[in-house]
């Protein structure tokens, strides 16, 4: 029975976050490794309102973006636990998926 990996990494600096991408992809190119994407998402704005003092006034919100690339590993479930559980910098979040086909 086959299994699908679905890899999900988030992050608000596109610029890291597209080099950990393009490191998994050439690693995975290397091994042999089925592997679909990078598929981007489009971006997610955020606008967070500040409060000056708990009785009233407010800043400029904060604003930020958070970018989205997902990978997916087709039947290769070492590799995929291994990009699942490797360290990242702060600032990427992965999340792992999996499912099975018949």
């Amino acid at each position: 029975m086959p299994f699908v990996t679905r890899l999900t990494f988030r992050s608000g600096d596109a610029d890291r976050l597209e080099s950990v991408v393009s490191d998994l992809k050439h690693r995975a190119e290397r091994k042999g490794v089925e592997l679909k994407g990078p598929h981007a998402e489009p971006p997610e704005r955020y606008r967070v309102p500040q409060q000056k003092q708990v009785d009233g006034g407010t800043f400029d919100p904060w604003r930020y973006t958070v970018y989205t690339r997902v990978l997916e590993v087709v039947d290769h479930n070492e590799f995929a636990r291994a990009v699942a559980e490797r360290d990242y910098p702060d600032r990427i979040h992965v999340t792992a998926e999996i499912e099975s086909f018949r």
